[in-house]
């Protein structure tokens, strides 16, 4: 059911991909009808295993990529109808901050110049001085000091460097940031720091924010509510205090259980029967049905409905019916 409240509206999103070619043609089902709905102000957290689809999902969140079927809409209105001036407004107001900030920086420019470009792009009235002005203030809200945009990239460290990568999508005064596994690529302690800054820019701007990882601990600490993404489908939806403390899908439930804890009376995390199977092969039933130690004879005839189990909490599973 659609959230008239949502800021961004994804609506039984499709995407597929083909690989390969005449006998060996196949088609790749990245993301098989998932809807969300991302309401203002929120950190909604999206977890998986590599290649569930989840950064799939984030780039047409964006308007990177078109889906195969389905919607996208931003504050109601369908993006695919946004034209000229109106789709300007919507990449401005909707930005992503990518994995890999070594990928996603300009090795040729210095820092400077990749903040000044969409600054000047964005605000072509204001005057050299004010672009300046606005420069600097985006380097003081991350936390880089200002003697720094003289610098390459590569003289900087991997959290400096995503540090600036959040200024950049700052440049826009965005309203939602899509951020794909920002912080995989960092050490521990700066990890915390910038999902700190992300919830420093939460309270002092009001972001809403699209959290894309596969570390359960980090969107533990960040996330409001939580999906559970498994092979291009949405298995589980709730809040984080919830699924943090009683996940139904069984799922989620071998993901939490296997956190590494230092509590040795905890259970053994149980075992999932295969190995993931190839998302280039049509799935019948449940996409979990042949890797869940509780599958019956219905999870693989027949696809289970995301439904709403409690307030704010959805699974999809035919064990819960």
């Amino acid at each position: 059911m659609s959230d008239p409240l949502a800021l961004l509206s994804l609506t039984a999103i499709e995407q597929r991909f083909t690989s390969g070619s005449g006998l060996q043609r196949r088609t790749i089902r990245a993301v098989d009808g998932v809807s969300l709905q991302i309401r203002p102000g929120e950190v909604l957290g999206l977890v998986g295993e590599s290649g569930c689809g989840k950064s799939t999902l984030g780039r047409i969140a964006v308007g990177l990529t078109a889906p195969a079927s389905g919607e996208v809409r931003y504050r109601g209105q369908p993006i695919r109808q946004l034209h000229g001036d109106d789709w300007q407004q919507f990449r401005r107001r909707v930005q992503m901050v990518f994995q890999n900030p070594h990928a996603s920086l300009s090795p040729r420019l210095r820092i400077e110049a990749q903040l000044l470009e969409p600054i000047r792009w964005h605000h072509p009235t204001a005057s050299a001085a004010e672009h300046r002005q606005q420069l600097e203030s985006l380097m003081a809200a991350v936390g880089i000091d200002t003697a720094w945009r003289q610098r390459y990239p590569h003289q900087l460290s991997g959290g400096q460097k995503q540090r600036i990568a959040i200024a950049r999508a700052l440049t826009t005064t965005p309203e939602l940031i899509v951020a794909d596994e920002p912080v995989s690529a960092l050490d521990l302690s700066v990890q915390a720091q910038v999902l700190n800054l992300l919830l420093e820019l939460r309270a002092s701007r009001g972001m809403t924010y699209l959290f894309i990882s596969h570390d359960l601990a980090v969107v533990r600490h960040i996330a409001d509510r939580v999906a559970v993404m498994y092979l291009g489908t949405l298995c589980e939806l709730a809040p984080a205090a919830t699924l943090f403390s009683a996940p139904r899908h069984p799922y989620t439930q071998a993901l939490l259980q296997a956190i590494p804890r230092l509590d040795r009376d905890r259970p053994n995390p149980p075992r999932l029967a295969a190995e993931l199977p190839n998302p280039g092969t049509t799935l019948i039933g449940c996409p979990f049905h042949s890797r869940c130690p509780q599958a019956q004879a219905l999870c693989r005839q027949q696809r289970p409905a995301l439904r709403q189990i409690a307030a704010e909490h959805q699974v999809a599973c035919h064990l819960l019916e």
